[in-house]
């Protein structure tokens, strides 16, 4: 089993980054986890997308 992790300030970066790995791979996908995290700075909110693909 193995994994494969990415994060990304935008969700659709990480839209994009996960399709090109998916696409690019001959893998069996078993799970994909998917979390966002939110930070403050000042006034500015900073999100993070993350995802976890689990796989053989």
């Amino acid at each position: 089993m193995k994994v494969k992790l990415f994060d990304e300030s935008h969700e659709l970066d990480l839209e994009k980054s996960i399709n090109k790995f998916l696409s690019e791979k001959e893998i069996d996908l078993i799970d994909i986890k998917y979390e966002v995290a939110l930070g403050i700075c000042g006034e500015d909110q900073i999100y993070c997308f993350s995802a976890m693909i689990i796989y053989r």
